[in-house]
């Protein structure tokens, strides 16, 4: 079963830079997803602004056409948003013990909301412990 895939920021960021390393192989992954939807969360909405607005990043734009641009993705009919009401303390969800740094603290929410929503993670990160969020299986993460 395929299920919803929750994209994370650098998936989303690939998604709409045409010039960025990755971007075909998004697009053609998006194509064979499509059919069973993505999600953004107000996480990834904002990491994806955040890095594509700044002056450091190769093809940076001003914040309002990032935003446009966002905003006509998420209009899609396929898109579903999916509200970040978890915490990463509810040790109900998150493994603290299995977490091996605080670079993973964002990839194991995503996860974490994605499991919640019986949806899967999209990324390019192959470093992502399923150990760490209850409940996780090989199905909600998928490395792109």
């Amino acid at each position: 079963m395929t299920r919803c895939a929750l994209l994370d920021v650098n998936v989303l960021i690939a998604l709409h830079d045409p010039d960025h390393v990755h971007h075909a192989r998004v697009v053609e992954w998006m194509l064979e997803q499509a059919p069973h939807g993505w999600a953004s969360c107000t996480l990834t909405q904002l990491g994806m602004l955040r890095i594509m607005s700044q002056p450091a990043y190769p093809n940076a734009l001003p914040l309002a056409q990032v935003m446009a641009a966002l905003a006509r993705s998420t209009a899609h009919p396929i898109h579903r948003f999916w509200p970040c009401d978890l915490s990463v303390l509810d040790p109900q969800r998150i493994r603290a013990d299995r977490l091996h740094g605080h670079q993973q603290l964002t990839d194991v929410t995503l996860l974490a909301l994605a499991v919640a929503h019986d949806g899967k993670l999209a990324t390019l990160d192959q470093r992502i412990p399923l150990s760490a969020v209850h409940g996780a299986q090989t199905h909600h993460l998928e490395v792109l």
